[in-house]
């Protein structure tokens, strides 16, 4: 029995022995030494040095060359295998809103934004409640909104969706079936110029409890007092930044409010928004449009608990690993109280708002949208304009269409009037893309008033 006990002891003290070094191993320092994780660690940031002459970027889950090296992805007029060759005839892309001019500022956060996921993380369909909603994500968001000031969370409820494409379909769901007064679906509407995912969505599912309608303005002088109206209303809009108040007003009216840009890099924070429903995403706050994750701000319980069904049904929620980048971002953005993201975007598209604005000044064929100063809260002070968009106007009788306009002149793509329900006489111009894309864009729209203001001095000589 001595023996045995004597056996027991022995393997008991060498057990401790044995963790004591793996721990001595593992901690040395002061830090933890890296085990499992290293070989991902030191493969992302093999992949994130390839610099590809700072024209474009490797991927870890890009093209591999070789089964080695990763190849470069390169921007707009760029290419070779090291993104270092200008493609003179290239096309300036100005059409999408990939928000790509935040990525510096992520670049200049490379270790505090980064996320390393064990291959066992959140394996669950659910969290250990029960729930498919972060309860710290969800704190994080509470938590900006009220530093920011841009919208009222507290006693609200907060959905997780896909970015706000999905819950946009998922709050028109909550809305519309919740129309019992009436047999007759009710009419979606939105004021020109609008986003048009809003109308494609509503005509691509082709529900029975609502229909596309259009122009709010004009089914405002057409309806009656008891038609069931659900307006969507972009504040800032898309595509020209103005902030928006709904149409619609009374009993039958509901209103569901795109708030994506209202954010201190786009627009002057007047008030914190207070609306029904209110959407928001990481895509325009962090520049993340790729991880797909977006939250809205409900403040009725029917609607809220209609949406969690919609979300529940159709995608069981969303991804544990885009809420884990996301917790990861915010907690970068949340660190300064969202200045030092804040202050690099607004900067950077007010200098982009701006150089256009100095361009298209000199020519008398072009306009853009009006923009006015204002105090922002957030700030403390007076900001000016830094909208996402240049929402551009071909000005002469003949240039019906701005957008073939650009493009044989120009060799410039934006995106036609017409696809926001406006005329064709209008083009909206990203500049939310990357530093590349503007400068390109830049140097063709000023080639483009350059040989209009050498066309004018050559009809004033010849006069």
């Amino acid at each position: 029995m001595a023996k045995l006990q004597s056996s027991y002891f022995v393997c008991f003290a060498f057990s401790i022995f044995v963790n004591l070094l793996l721990v001595l191993k593992l901690y040395v320092g002061g830090e933890w030494e890296l085990s499992w994780s290293r070989g991902a660690a030191e493969e992302a940031e093999h992949v994130a040095a390839v610099s590809c002459s700072g024209h474009g970027r490797a991927y870890l889950d890009g093209l591999v060359l070789d089964g080695k090296e990763p190849v470069c992805e390169c921007n707009s007029c760029y290419g070779g295998p090291d993104c270092s060759q200008f493609l003179t005839a290239c096309t300036a892309n100005a059409d999408s809103g990939d928000p790509l001019f935040l990525e510096p500022f992520w670049m200049q956060h490379a270790a505090k934004s980064a996320v390393v996921v064990a291959g066992w993380h959140r394996m669950s369909y659910t969290f250990a409640d029960q729930s498919r909603i972060s309860a710290e994500l969800e704190r994080h968001i509470r938590k900006l909104h009220a530093i920011v000031g841009n919208a009222v969370t507290q006693g609200r409820y907060i959905v997780f969706g896909a970015g706000s494409t999905q819950l946009l379909n998922a709050a028109l769901h909550a809305l519309s079936s919740n129309n019992l007064s009436s047999s007759s679906p009710a009419s979606v509407v939105v004021s020109v110029p609008y986003y048009r995912l809003y109308q494609e969505q509503a005509e691509f599912f082709r529900s029975v409890d609502y229909k596309f309608e259009g122009d709010a303005a004009v089914l405002q002088n057409i309806s009656d007092a008891n038609t069931n109206v659900i307006e969507f209303v972009t504040s800032p809009n898309n595509p020209d930044g103005k902030l928006k108040k709904a149409i619609f007003q009374g009993p039958n009216a509901k209103a569901i409010y795109d708030r994506v840009y209202y954010w201190p890099h786009f627009t002057a924070i007047p008030a914190p928004a207070d609306d029904d429903i209110m959407i928001f995403s990481i895509s325009k706050l962090t520049g993340h449009a790729g991880s797909r994750f977006g939250w809205a701000v409900v403040k009725d319980e029917s609607v809220y608990k209609r949406m969690s069904e919609y979300l529940q049904l159709s995608s069981m929620g969303v991804s544990r690993d885009a809420q884990l980048r996301a917790l990861k971002l915010l907690n970068v953005v949340l660190e300064t109280g969202g200045k030092e993201i804040f202050e690099f975007g607004y900067d950077k598209v007010k200098s982009r708002w701006e150089k256009l604005s100095n361009t298209l000044a000199l020519s008398n064929r072009f306009s853009l949208q009006k923009i006015a100063p204002q105090y922002c809260t957030y700030f403390k002070k007076t900001r000016k304009p830094s909208p996402g968009y240049v929402w551009l106007k071909c000005e002469r009788e003949e240039d019906k269409d701005c957008y073939a306009v650009l493009q044989k002149e120009a060799n410039v793509y934006g995106r036609r009037g017409s696809l926001f329900g406006a005329e064709d006489r209008h083009v909206r111009l990203s500049l939310l893309r990357s530093q590349d894309d503007f400068d390109i864009l830049l140097h063709r729209l000023n080639q483009l008033v350059l040989k209009e203001s050498e066309l004018q001095k050559l009809f004033v000589n010849e006069i």
